[in-house]
């Protein structure tokens, strides 16, 4: 039995997967264009990879790591993907609900979510309905020829081992190394002693819980000083400005969180995009009072008329549920996408911090060390385009909210960010004009 596949392109697939081989166990030219047959070859076999082919010449199909049955229900994969070939190159579109990424149906070949399904009701066509659980352009994948002259199931042999997209040294000794990072850093500006980074996101999100995280990792135990928790409306109803303490009795750390109201989609509630500017600019005191309904005016108290170079915001971090970033809301969007565009024109450095990854994988949820070998978590680059920051300057963590004691990973995450933070904040102080303001539209 030859496989069909060439010898390329499963080297393709295979870089794709780690130190492994394909072994084929289905040819529905020999076997039959039958759910029968493709069961009786298939089932019980994991990871699996499907391939069609059609008379148009195109090369597509699906990835994924369940093992197929005929028990009529969706299976959960975060790891699955279909692809297709053009030239010699692999088009990958990623599952976007792995609790959905494959269905087991008797009277089918391989089903995918209900997007792509090959030998379908027992005959040699193609099934696809993009947009669903896996977005791809049908010309793209099959040229919308849909009739099969073969499909192939081959066997995953060999340890898949997916590459991670970033390098962690998940060590004891990595997080003794990233905490004396931050307590022995200096801004490069003398007269700015703790950096000032703003946290902005909507309702929900994790903005206080990020700094209580933070917060507990320096007192060595779980704290929770600022308000956080689950709301349709902002719990953050003042500007707050954090001051993280190296222990219960420690210096400050030269750092310096700056919480805000939650956005909401709905005009006239959450932050407000003009209180936003008085925000950046360092005119707002600790603890003001927010108003969705009236911006800051100058006469209000504690307003700094001039502030200067340490009251100002040094960088910004766009606080986003990695579980939701799929379901954003329009106006929500247009509002992110809003402040952007008055941080660009400030010149002030932006980056994502992804909350909530174990609740958006699975593969997370199970070993927080996983975060970077999720394709889930890496296609959340998505929100890097939507907020027009590169992938680069996305950087996920994990949130403490439900825990009683610390995790040596999750601080290497939540350390590894504040790191990441100070480094932006080292960009702005580098592009400041000898006047101490920073070039307009110096940063994208």
């Amino acid at each position: 039995m030859n496989p069909r596949l060439t010898q390329s392109q499963q080297r393709t697939i295979c870089a794709q997967l780690g130190k492994v081989k394909l072994k084929l166990l289905y040819k529905a030219s020999i076997h039959g264009f039958s759910g029968a047959a493709f069961h009786q070859r298939c089932d019980n076999h994991s990871p699996t990879v499907s391939v069609g082919y059609n008379n148009s010449g195109f090369v597509f199909g699906g990835y994924t790591k369940q093992p197929f049955s005929q028990s009529g229900q969706y299976v959960n994969d975060d790891q699955a993907f279909l692809f297709t070939f053009n030239g010699e190159n692999l088009i990958k579109y990623p599952v976007n609900n792995f609790a959905c990424a494959v269905r087991m149906i008797v009277n089918n070949g391989p089903y995918f979510g209900e997007d792509l399904v090959l030998v379908n009701l027992n005959q040699a066509v193609t099934y696809s309905n993009p947009g669903n659980y896996y977005n791809f352009p049908a010309a793209e994948m099959h040229g919308n020829d849909l009739d099969l002259t073969e499909c192939e199931v081959y066997q995953v042999e060999g340890k898949c081992n997916i590459r991670p997209w970033r390098t962690v040294t998940w060590e004891s000794k990595k997080r003794t190394e990233l905490i004396e990072y931050i307590k022995s850093y200096k801004p490069t500006v003398s007269s700015v002693t703790q950096p000032r980074v703003l946290l902005i996101g909507p309702v929900g999100a994790g903005k206080s819980s990020f700094f209580n995280s933070v917060n507990s990792v320096f007192r060595g135990h779980v704290t929770s000083q600022a308000i956080s928790g689950s709301s349709s409306t902002s719990l953050t109803t003042q500007f707050r400005t954090y001051s993280v303490k190296d222990g219960r009795e420690g210096k400050p750390l030269p750092i310096i969180l700056c919480d805000t109201m939650g956005l909401e989609e709905t005009k006239g509630a959450g932050l407000d995009i003009d209180d936003l500017s008085s925000i950046l600019k360092g005119h707002l005191p600790d603890r003001y009072q927010f108003n969705p309904s009236a911006p800051l005016h100058p006469e209000a108290h504690g307003y700094r008329t001039s502030p200067g170079l340490k009251d100002k915001i040094h960088c910004v971090a766009y606080v986003i549920d990695a579980s939701k970033v799929s379901i954003i809301p329009t106006g929500l969007e247009d509002k992110l996408d809003a402040i952007r565009r008055k941080v660009n024109l400030i010149g002030i450095p932006q980056l994502v911090l992804l909350t909530k990854v174990d609740e958006a994988c699975p593969l997370v949820k199970e070993d927080v060390r996983n975060i970077y070998k999720s394709g889930y978590i890496k296609d959340m680059q998505e929100v890097g385009s939507r907020l027009g920051v590169p992938l680069s300057c996305v950087v996920p963590v994990k949130n403490y909210n439900e825990e009683l004691e610390l995790d040596m990973n999750c601080d290497i995450l939540l350390l590894s960010a504040v790191i990441q933070m100070l480094r932006f904040v080292d960009n702005y102080f580098d592009e400041l004009k000898p006047e101490g303001r920073p070039q307009e539209g110096s940063r994208v």
